[in-house]
């Protein structure tokens, strides 16, 4: 059921947004001269927590162990360790302080989820072209006017140090995704009885912002990336592709999309491809911003920056995006299988994103927790337009250690009112992950995409 979020109750936000304050921690104000010291090159603390339970940050995973084949599934290199303890519905309040509203709902709504909870190792990191970019970055990269882009940079974290929520989200959205590759994977709507339907994608992506390959007199001004998204299966979607030009101000220059409908062999233009409107072949379990956790414009919300917390987030997730599970072994009803999943706990920046007068989006509030060490967004609450939790998001990510990059693997998206969910990026059955490609602008035009179809 959709909620307009333009009926939402400000008071129940505001009430939602001091719990928030209350239990997050504001950051000293630091110095860019403190990257690479005091602060990792991302910007996040170098130094663990008080209570020990958050280490040191030393540099994270940068070499691949030996006998690993590049592009294909990642070895779990803490596949030694063991839970230290799970959380489930009996005792989520004893831990309350260590998780998102939408965790601590997901607990209490199913008795068979848990998470099992173990050491925590920072393993994210990035090549070093990166971290250079991302040093630069803190005395040159500015909002754009409205705040709906980055100037003085196309490439790096455009932020490390955050003054407010919308340089925290850009972070997330330009982190370092790689250059020009390719990628297969399967996305499965769940029903409440645990039936489903695969639906396998091929992708192919050609980052501009941030490419190392082309370097910065070689990427597109205000581009961030194309990507084409073919359906291969089941037969009755088979063939159906997406392109998309993605911008970095959208506002400035939005979004260009077109499909190809095998069945019509014809090329349309998909201005819906933005927003709130439904996600390819999701059943209405994500809008299209929800893909990546958030993607897209920035327009239509306020943007505030709660602080930081500790909590227990999806990470290291190798066992669960790899090769030695099925998909059946991943999917339960109500959630994916818990056995399979890693939790530990991280320190996150915590973004609060308001629906704005006058505008419309099924989510009136979105509250994101987004790792510290990678800029990944691991966690979403989003609530209707009554000011109740709605959708609860996680994203379960690995380090690509031989690029490296860390890399959200595994979406999962919640829908608490009707009991389904959407699991994206399932990855166990293909034989490649991430391959290295070669392609040129012309390999995504519009009048390509008949000829991608055909191939």
């Amino acid at each position: 059921m959709k909620t307009h979020a333009m009926t939402a109750r400000p008071l129940l936000f505001g009430l939602a947004a001091a719990v928030l304050l209350a239990c997050a921690v504001a950051p000293a104000a630091a110095d860019p001269a403190a990257l690479g010291k005091t602060l990792t090159f991302m910007g996040a603390e170098v130094a663990g927590n008080a209570a020990g339970t958050i280490p040191p940050f030393t540099g994270g995973l940068t070499r691949a162990p030996a006998g690993h084949s590049p592009g294909g599934h990642y070895a779990d290199p803490f596949a030694a360790d063991q839970p230290l303890f799970a959380i489930d519905g009996a005792n989520a309040e004893r831990y309350k302080a260590h998780l998102s509203p939408g965790q601590m709902a997901l607990l209490k709504k199913y008795p068979t989820w848990k998470m099992n909870v173990y050491p925590t190792r920072r393993s994210a990191a990035y090549p070093e072209a990166h971290y250079r970019e991302t040093v630069a970055n803190a005395t040159r990269a500015k909002l754009a006017p409205g705040g709906n882009g980055v100037v003085a940079t196309n490439g790096g974290v455009p932020f490390p140090i955050p003054r407010d929520g919308l340089e925290a989200i850009w972070n997330t959205m330009l982190r370092y995704k790689g250059d020009t590759y390719a990628m297969d994977w399967s996305q499965a709507a769940v029903t409440r009885d645990g039936a489903y339907t695969p639906v396998r994608f091929e992708y192919e992506y050609d980052f501009h912002y941030g490419n190392l390959a082309r370097g910065e007199k070689g990427r597109e001004p205000n581009k961030l990336a194309h990507f084409l998204q073919t359906v291969t299966a089941p037969a009755r979607l088979a063939g159906q592709i997406l392109l998309v030009h993605e911008t970095v101000d959208q506002v400035k220059e939005p979004r260009s999309a077109w499909t190809y409908n095998p069945g019509q062999r014809r090329v349309r233009l998909a201005p819906n491809v933005a927003y709130d409107n439904p996600g390819t072949a999701a059943d209405g379990l994500r809008t299209n911003d929800d893909f990546n956790m958030f993607n897209g414009a920035t327009d239509r919300y306020h943007w505030k920056l709660l602080g930081k917390r500790e909590i227990y987030v999806p990470y290291n997730s190798y066992k669960l995006s790899g090769n030695t599970l099925r998909m059946a072994d991943v999917l339960r009803p109500g959630h994916i299988n818990p056995e399979h999943a890693r939790y530990e706990l991280h320190r996150v920046w915590v973004v609060e994103a308001t629906l704005k007068e006058g505008v419309s989006h099924i989510y009136a509030r979105r509250v994101f927790y987004i790792d510290e060490d990678s800029w990944i967004i691991m966690v979403t609450d989003k609530y209707d337009g009554r000011g109740e939790l709605w959708r609860v998001s996680e994203q379960h990510s690995i380090n690509f250690y031989d690029i490296p990059m860390a890399y959200g693997t595994i979406e999962v998206h919640h829908d608490l009112q009707s009991g389904r969910y959407l699991a994206m990026g399932l990855r166990n059955e293909e034989p490649k992950v991430y391959e290295k490609i070669q392609r040129s602008a012309a390999d995504f035009t519009p009048a390509g995409l008949r000829g991608v179809g055909t191939r």
